[in-house]
């Protein structure tokens, strides 16, 4: 389950009546428990609980239902139970159906609530789900709740509306749900004259069989783009009036469809009943006294009174109402669904993270995934802060209370513009903006000024994004956040003096950020800009192009984003066509590069022309293997380097069992600072800053360096290969079973099976065997019938091939096409992909004889020192950096990786302790035989499991590293700064020196 579902869980099981004895089962059932799971707990197999009626399950929660009035005693006993500690309990819930309590025993956090309200604290237990939260998560909850009901109208509503279910016509249904957002919060922020009007409205006026509730929808829609000067002319219902003026685009007919206003010859019945409306607060439904005096402006009291209007058109599509143009229609679920919706709170949205949230909900591949989509606020901080906020509030301190200086700031903070090329539903610029008014509101404290206008225009907080829905999502979250910021720094009265009517303006665009011109769309300068449109504008009529009127011109610009990564292989032929648009006359090897590539590149080709900086999020491949001296040359060439990086870590979000993608951010500029900050994740999960005079492409404190392809070790390492190819349509390769049936040929002691490993038989295990025949046993050979059978399927399948060299070894079809092995070796054996969940590389010591097959490397009879490097952390950062990933599993590489692996001058003490460390590693193992190498390096289990695999990788580690620098390191950053530190050395010594030119 997502956190989705799991809010419409708790909310239901919230509102039903409170079971004592079923409510621990039902809750654990909530979040996700399976029913057999539940099955035995309550059948108390499971149930590891020292309490009456308690309810334990290991390392998750210990709940007690206890008599009324004892919940804070229940929680006290939980808590001191035995039990809960000995079971290793995360959370201890309490409750007697009236009180609800909880704390989480990792942090300390605690819940205190009436228990209809322990629902709103959904995002508290997480946890027992498996979804890794952040603070923001649990702090908003409300953005998971109501993208939870978004998405239930959302999808009845495409359910009643096939047409608008078609890709012709998705722009409307989104359009349509942007203006339902903005009614929801605006009802409930002030922004309407009454709270809840709108949905009380809904409520009131809509018949209860939904017969007419998209007409009337409509007609609030085209009130609400109706100027009040307008309305009586259009004959605007009087229902409808009491509604503001918002914005003709956003409530105005969708530019795709052609809508009539409000038919003059549409037919309105009232059920005239003999008590006038009032309001029952939000959601309220009925009829009572006193008269209503706000909302419902122009309604009188005794004749138009409604308990239900039904507004019938005489057109035949039964458009005249705006309907077919304005609102899709409702079925009686959709409009209880409208409802359920608007009686939320929305005060309490939060525009930092609730436009990733909504977007799910209109795309149709995502929202399988609801409630995955989250950009939390921290990670987006370290984008901005090094980027330009840290700066910005150094001179907000550096200024004090001088009032010039101030000044001096706040029109600087005027003059930037923030620009997010792939900007999505508006998480970096909502939360620059708002960053950006807190410097701007201490300003205007200090110079005494508290209730001044702010001078940052929303215009200067530009995006490009390809998806429409997502660009309405954009604007109106920034939209949204531009009035809690006045609200929050000028209070409600200003704010919502110069809120409505919306502006028209248009600063999201809709296209490819990498087929538009960034400097059109953002210029440095020029009063005027043309924006280049690959569709509608946003919120306003169709044009060919727009004007857009900058007040500051001349600022700085920063762009920053989270652009969608895609390597190479998952890149549609469309998306080949944008990155060889970009780098076709720059570099023939542009085919081998992520998709967020193109980013990178633009925005250093931007920056020769601006004064700006950019600071993209990216997976960590763009620094690794072979991207490096393919991209970066190019990034550097512009005049650009990395003036601030940070390394590996993982993009929180809301999915299922700490899932999340292992990203980088990188900021260039052409004008970096003396001192550039690389920011990493210790052992200990806390982040570090270093200070350093540059940041190469890996993201290491160093020397530029591009890591190249080596035929031989730079450091004093043994040779490794590739193991051998048989090419053979399986007819030398045998299943364990296949040798069991096969009659071995054994003459003067020889045999001719051999045990075969490759990369999966290294890791899980799994037995194969190989036919591994010498041309002088051939003969010997050839007496088994079954061997004859075997090689003359491998002579055929040779001799079909079109490759010259297969067709050239059918003439040995008993020997495997590319050997590389004697076959008298013992073997280490690497295979060539491997997880990257694992915390070392795996490998295995084979025995003397075995074959390794081509899907691994090998060291044959290597000193076993050897595999103590192998086996090091320290190999793996190196492996893990210069030769790339492919998807997410390490890529290994013997010219790439081993080869260049710099080691230095190990003293034969220094290779007998390794030696030592090796041997440990595989007596370590050997103890827990017969796992699996996937089984012991499982990081899930191989503290818990296999703890003397992890103790001897400790002690190899340590030994290794004291050689390096006399110590342990503190973390992977800078083990590979020492390692880059060695490989420039070594490779600068290898390299001849260039002879002096002739003149």
């Amino acid at each position: 389950m997502n956190a989705v579902e799991i809010e419409e869980a708790v909310s239901q099981l919230a509102g039903l009546p409170f079971d004592p004895e079923a409510f621990p089962f039902a809750f654990l059932e909530a979040f996700g428990n399976k029913a057999t799971t539940i099955k035995k707990l309550r059948s108390g197999s499971s149930n590891q609980s020292d309490l009456p009626g308690g309810v334990l399950q290991r390392n998750n929660i210990h709940i007690q239902v206890c008599p009324p009035g004892q919940v804070t005693a229940a929680l006290t006993a939980l808590r001191e139970s035995p039990a809960t500690a000995r079971q290793k309990a995360k959370f201890i819930l309490a409750t007697d159906g009236v009180s609800f309590e909880a704390e989480n025993l990792v942090d300390g956090e605690t819940i205190v609530c009436a228990y209809p309200d322990f629902h709103d604290h959904f995002g508290f237990f997480l946890p027992l789900a498996g979804i890794t939260t952040v603070k923001q998560i649990r702090e908003n909850a409300f953005d998971i709740k109501a993208t939870g009901r978004l998405n239930r109208l959302y999808v009845e509503l495409l359910k009643d509306n096939p047409d608008w279910d078609r890709d012709e016509r998705r722009e409307e249904m989104n359009h349509f749900m942007a203006r339902l957002i903005f009614c929801f919060f605006a009802e409930d922020t002030n922004i309407f004259p009454e709270e809840g009007l709108f949905t009380q409205t809904v409520t009131r006026m809509t018949a209860p069989d939904s017969s007419n509730t998209q007409a009337v929808l409509a007609e609030l829609f085209r009130a609400m783009a109706t100027p009040l000067s307008e309305r009586a002319a259009l004959g605007i219902r009087s229902w409808a009036n009491g509604f503001p003026y918002v914005n003709g685009g956003l409530f105005g007919p969708h530019p795709l469809q052609d809508s009539a206003p409000l038919s003059q010859e549409a037919t309105v019945y009232t059920q005239v009943s003999e008590s006038p409306l009032t309001p029952l607060g939000k959601g309220g439904t009925g009829l009572q006294s006193p008269p209503y005096k706000g909302g419902f402006r122009g309604i009188k009291p005794k004749t138009e009174s409604l308990a239900e209007i039904c507004v019938h058109s005489s057109s035949p599509k039964g458009s005249a109402a705006g309907g077919e143009g304005l609102a899709p229609r409702f079925s009686k679920i959709a409009r209880s669904y409208l409802l359920h919706v608007g009686n939320l709170d929305w005060k309490q949205i939060n525009p930092d993270i609730f436009g990733s949230m909504i977007q799910a909900v209109a795309d149709e591949e995502e929202r399988g995934a609801l409630g995955m989509h989250y950009t939390s606020v921290p990670n987006i901080l370290k984008v901005l802060n090094p980027l330009f906020l840290d700066d910005l509030r150094s001179q907000l301190e550096a200024a004090g209370d001088n009032a010039r200086k101030l000044l001096n700031l706040r029109q600087r903070l005027a003059r930037i513009r923030v620009f997010d090329p792939a900007c999505g539903s508006g998480n970096f610029l909502v939360i620059a903006y708002k960053e950006m008014r807190a410097i701007e509101a201490e300003i205007n404290q200090r110079r005494g000024e508290p209730d001044r206008r702010s001078e940052i225009p929303l215009t200067n907080f530009r995006g490009i994004e390809i998806r429409h829905f997502a660009c309405e999502i954009a604007r109106l979250a920034l939209i949204i956040a531009e009035y809690q910021c006045d609200v929050l720094y000028r209070g409600p009265q200003l704010a919502l003096a110069e809120f409505l009517p919306l502006k028209a303006d248009n600063w999201i665009t809709c296209g490819n950020a990498l087929r538009l011109d960034w400097l059109t769309l953002c210029p440095p300068t020029g009063a005027g800009v043309r924006v280049q449109r690959q569709d509608l504008d946003l919120w306003g009529e169709t044009r060919d192009q727009a004007e857009i009127e900058f007040q500051n011109e001349g600022g700085e610009t920063y762009i920053c984003g989270n652009p969608p990564y895609l390597g190479s292989t998952w890149q549609s032929k469309d998306q080949k066509k944008d990155l060889k648009q970009i780098f076709e006359s720059r570099t023939k090897n542009w085919k081998s590069l992520d998709y967020v590539a193109g980013w990178f590149m633009k925005a250093a080709d931007y920056g020769n022309q601006t004064n700006s900086a950019a600071a993209f999020v990216s997976t960590n491949s763009i620094c690794q293997g072979q991207q490096v001296p393919i991209l970066w040359p190019l990034i550097f060439e512009t005049g650009h380097e990395i003036n601030f990086a940070h390394t590996s870590f993982k993009w929180a979000n809301l999915a299922n069992h700490n899932a999340g993608v292992t990203v980088v951010i990188v900021g260039i500029s052409n004008h970096v600072s003396k001192v550039r900050n690389l920011f990493s994740i210790d052992d200990n999960g806390d982040t570090i800053s270093k200070e350093t005079e540059n940041i190469n492409a890996y993201l290491v404190s160093g020397f530029n360096v591009a890591v190249s392809k080596a035929s031989q070790p730079v450091s004093e390492l043994a040779s490794m290969d590739y193991g051998n190819k048989p090419t053979d349509d399986g007819g030398l390769i045998l299943s364990a079973e296949e040798c069991r049936n096969i009659s071995k040929v054994v003459n003067h002691g020889r045999s001719f099976v051999r045990r075969f490993v490759g990369s999966n038989d290294a890791i899980d295990g799994s037995l194969r065997y190989c036919l591994w025949i010498e041309d002088e046993n051939l003969v010997e050979a050839l007496e088994n019938p079954t061997i004859v059978k075997r090689l003359e399927k491998v002579k055929n399948f040779r001799e079909r091939s079109s490759k010259v060299a297969t067709n050239t070894a059918s003439n040995w079809s008993h020997r495997f096409q590319e050997i590389r092995q004697e076959g008298s070796e013992s073997p280490i054996v690497i295979p060539r992909h491997s997880s990257e969940n694992r915390e070392f590389l795996p490998f295995v010591l084979c025995k003397i004889g075995t074959i390794v097959a081509d899907s691994a490397f090998a060291l044959y009879d290597a000193p076993l020192w050897n595999m103590a490097l192998i086996a090091s952390r320290l190999h793996l950062v190196w492996i893990a950096t210069v030769c790339g990933k492919l998807k997410t599993d390490f890529r290994y590489s013997n010219t790439l990786g081993w080869n260049t692996f710099p080691v230095p001058f190990l003293t034969e003490q220094n290779k007998t302790d390794l030696t030592h460390c090796a041997e440990n590693i595989l007596l370590a193992r050997e103890r827990y035989f017969p796992a699996s190498i996937a089984d012991m390096y499982d990081p899930e289990r191989m503290d818990q499991e296999f703890p003397l695999v992890r103790e001897a990788h400790d002690r190899n580690d340590e030994t290794l590293e004291r050689i390096y620098i006399g110590r342990r390191f503190k973390n992977d950053t800078e083990r590979l700064e020492k390692l880059f530190e060695l490989y420039t050395k070594m490779t600068s010594q290898q390299q001849p020196a260039q002879k002096s030119k002739k003149r």
